[in-house]
């Protein structure tokens, strides 16, 4: 039943002149001066606002313009709906202790194909034109360095093919085009250096890729986009863009150290090789354990699992099992289901050991 007083009149006739607008000339033209203003305003804003750190790719300039392109049509968007909104809500507001039913409007045609072509006829271009720069981003380009990405709870790996070498550091020559080839040995992850702008997801089963050209000489972090555990915020590593001549040597360095081991893995005896000659200390830092573990001969400083200078039970057993079924026995202070279960498959039997045999000695 109508809030109506039923004595006001029958309802026949045109609709009564909502008093709430009587005498008001052009209201759609006054909220489009006021939209237009703000749309200006506010486009001068976000084009004044430094979003990105310094670039240091030459993607970067290109996807920074993407962006703006971006802010450049979603402002005015954004302020023709809220100025509508607000407008609406200031001037249509119903007085304290007004029930009446509101005044009857009908639809409008040609306003709802406006609103629906214009969205999409920029949505559209917008998509053509993402296409477009994509595809040229992506293009290859001869001369390319190759690199594997492996994301794994809570770190990051990278393997040179071409080069024959693996660090869990990423440096790369300085104007040389870079292809990553983006893995995952858990969950997913997403690889994003910031100065490069590019990121991609690190997807389990799948192969991911992106290409660019670092050009600025500096260092930089890969972090990781997507939350992906608890230990998620430290999931960090360092990227150096050097000269190529800096480059190479590092190549040959990294070599060296890996005493010529196929693939460039750590290799030879020493005080820290345990099972089969296996660097116990190359395992802790490739598996990732110092970005949730504090170990002083590591400098490792994380803090989501338990101190390995400090293990309750420094036994070679008791490692094992901490590093083979982690929730057997839980540190105090430390919650269950947080270091991966399967953790210890991902290790060889010798890298195992090793690393069993580099905490017992960190302890001593």
């Amino acid at each position: 039943m109508s809030e109506r007083d039923p004595a006001a009149g029958t309802t026949a006739g045109p609709p009564e002149e909502d008093p709430r607008i009587r005498g008001e000339r052009h209201p759609i033209a006054r909220m489009i001066a006021l939209g237009i203003l703000a749309s200006l305003v506010g486009i001068a804003i976000v084009l004044a606002i430094d979003w990105f750190p310094t670039p240091a790719a030459g993607s970067a300039d290109t996807i920074d313009t993407v962006y703006d392109v971006l802010l450049i049509c979603s402002v005015p968007i954004f302020v023709l709906v809220m100025t509508v909104a607000i407008y609406s809500v200031v001037r249509f507001r119903a007085k304290p202790g007004d029930m009446r039913d509101g005044a009857p409007i009908h639809g409008n045609t040609r306003l709802e194909v406006v609103w629906v072509t214009i969205p999409f006829l920029m949505v559209t271009a917008l998509a053509i034109y993402g296409w477009i720069v994509l595809d040229d981003l992506e293009a290859k380009q001869p001369n390319t360095l190759v690199v594997n990405v492996t994301g794994q709870q809570f770190t990051w790996s990278f393997d040179y093919p071409s080069e024959k070498v693996k660090s869990n550091q990423l440096v790369l020559p300085k104007d040389r085009p870079v292809e990553f080839r983006i893995h995952t040995k858990d969950v997913l992850h997403s690889f994003w250096v910031p100065e490069f702008r590019l990121k991609s997801d690190a997807v389990p089963g799948l192969t991911t890729k992106i290409r660019l050209t670092p050009n600025r000489i500096g260092r930089y972090q890969v972090v990781c986009a997507e939350l992906c555990g608890i230990g998620h915020s430290t999931m960090r590593q360092n990227v150096r863009v050097v000269p190529t001549s800096e480059f190479s040597s590092w190549v040959d360095n990294q070599k060296q150290a890996a005493g010529g081991a196929p693939g460039g893995e750590q290799a030879g005896g020493g005080e820290e090789a345990g099972g089969g000659g296996t660097d116990g200390a190359a395992v802790f830092a490739a598996n990732g354990c110092g970005s949730c573990h504090t170990l002083k001969p590591a400098n490792a400083t994380g803090t989501v699992g338990p101190d390995l200078d400090k293990i309750d039970n420094p036994t070679s057993a008791f490692i094992k099992q901490s590093i083979t079924d982690p929730d057997k026995v839980v540190t105090k202070g430390f919650q269950p289901n947080i270091m991966p279960q399967d953790f210890g498959d991902k290790l060889s039997s010798d890298e195992l050991d090793a690393l069993v045999e580099y905490l017992l000695k960190a302890q001593k």
